[in-house]
């Protein structure tokens, strides 16, 4: 699958709503090019009552809904559209990460189907998932240029657009 008309339309979204977020996640490493793949996009943002009505309006404009799956356990924000496969998840706090502010200026720009889209650095996204300490992460290594302890190895080959290869 083709990710990128599905992420271009969620950009263009964020940037109508002027939602600022930033992408980490499984998502984030393919684009760093990681061998990862995922079904969902991953943002963090900052949780402001105006960021919330920002989230609805690119939710409307999506033609989505949003959800609290974890509610009250959790902050997290889950983006819907089961017509066109978008999940998209939104969180104020994500393991491993102090600050969003932090968070954006470490955060590099990539252009995915020719929208801009500020994406966490591979540091950042590998330490998120460190700290999470979920089961379903430890098994996998978004670094390229380490195994799964940090030590480097062979695979270093990056990916010039991992979305038209279908890897997200």
């Amino acid at each position: 699958m083709n990710a990128t008309p599905l992420l271009s339309s969620l950009l263009a979204a964020l940037a109508e709503a002027r939602l600022e977020a930033v992408l980490i996640g499984n998502a984030a490493a393919a684009l760093h090019g990681a061998p990862v793949t995922t079904i969902d996009f991953d943002f963090m943002f900052r949780d402001t009552p105006t960021n919330l009505r920002k989230l609805k309006a690119v939710a409307q404009a999506l033609r989505s809904v949003v959800l609290r799956p974890y509610y009250p356990m959790s902050k997290l924000y889950r983006m819907v559209n089961d017509d066109t496969g978008l999940q998209a998840d939104f969180m104020p706090v994500i393991h491993g990460v102090r600050s969003f502010e932090g968070l954006k200026r470490r955060a590099t720009t990539a252009v995915v189907g020719g929208r801009s889209v500020l994406v966490a650095t591979l540091e950042d996204i590998i330490k998120s998932k460190k700290a999470a300490g979920r089961e379903r992460d430890q098994s996998r290594d978004p670094d390229p240029g380490t195994d799964a302890t940090g030590n480097p190895h062979a695979l270093t080959r990056r990916v010039a657009d991992p979305w038209r290869h279908g890897r997200v």
